[in-house]
């Protein structure tokens, strides 16, 4: 039967027995390596604040759903969603949030809870913007275009405080012209009201929307429509040296000229 060798206690481990300087590197080896994957180990994240938030304590003093919430947007940033949920459901929601845990997205809400919807001013829907004229063609056969950004506007209180619009005019090859108002959009205040707060506010806001979307002013025969007629006769008043903006920028003419007509312009078989 074999004797178990004893440790050298030599600090010169060439003194000392093989399995001995073997035993020792292993065991050292294998304490080094538990170490390590003790230490490469995937954990559970703690928060630091885990402790500190139960249910029992979040129900005492947050008897509400928007107590809880603002309470859970002023420790944390985030916003959630809790009005009309289980009881038990949103205090665990809650407690979640406030240690660090991830929530479904579900609950989690947009606008900040010390906000009093009741009292915010409504705000009108802006309409979409007008089609474009069918008749027109499309804009790849675009001749050119002039964009004006001081015509009138066609609101009259806003014509009144000499408030501008931004138009765009375009000729096409075939001749039609068109105008489309493009903005600015406002919004105005419209009647008053008294707060809970006892100050006086809008009781709505509603847009000032100018947009036209792309409507003819010239037609192809090169008759004009009636708001055609307006919007020229007001071109022609802008002045360019001896002409004005509608004869030099909008209701031009370019003619093609190829080689031929520079080396003959007589030939006109070419």
């Amino acid at each position: 039967m074999k004797k178990k060798t004893t440790k050298s206690t030599t600090e010169n481990i060439w003194d000392a027995p093989v399995e001995d300087v073997l035993d020792s590197v292993t065991e050292t080896f294998n304490e080094k390596a538990a170490e390590v994957i003790e230490q490469t180990k995937p954990k559970q994240p703690k928060s630091l604040n885990a402790i500190q938030f139960d249910l029992e304590g979040l129900m005492t003093d947050f008897p509400t759903a928007k107590e809880l919430e603002r309470f859970v947007f002023d420790e944390t940033g985030i916003v959630l969603n809790l009005k009309g949920r289980a009881n038990k459901l949103k205090y665990q929601i809650a407690m979640d949030v406030l240690n660090g845990e991830q929530v479904d997205p579900v609950f989690l809400g947009d606008n900040n809870p010390y906000i009093d919807k009741t009292e915010m001013v409504p705000v009108e829907e802006l309409k979409p913007k007008p089609a474009r004229d069918k008749t027109l063609p499309e804009r790849n056969h675009m001749q050119n275009s002039f964009y004006c950004p001081m015509i009138p506007h066609p609101d009259d209180t806003m014509r009144a405080m000499d408030k501008k619009v931004h138009m765009v005019f375009r000729k096409y090859d075939n001749g039609m012209i068109s105008y489309e108002i493009q903005g600015p959009l406002e919004q105005i205040p419209h009647g008053e009201k008294i707060n809970k707060y006892g100050k006086v506010v809008p009781e709505i806001i509603k847009w000032v929307d100018p947009r036209t979307g792309e409507q003819v002013v010239m037609r192809e025969d090169g008759t004009l429509t009636q708001q055609g007629k307006r919007l020229r006769a007001l071109m022609q008043t802008k002045k360019v040296n001896k002409t004005n903006q509608w004869d030099v920028w909008i209701d031009r003419e370019f003619l093609s000229v190829d080689d031929s007509v520079l080396n003959n312009v007589w030939d006109l078989g070419k």
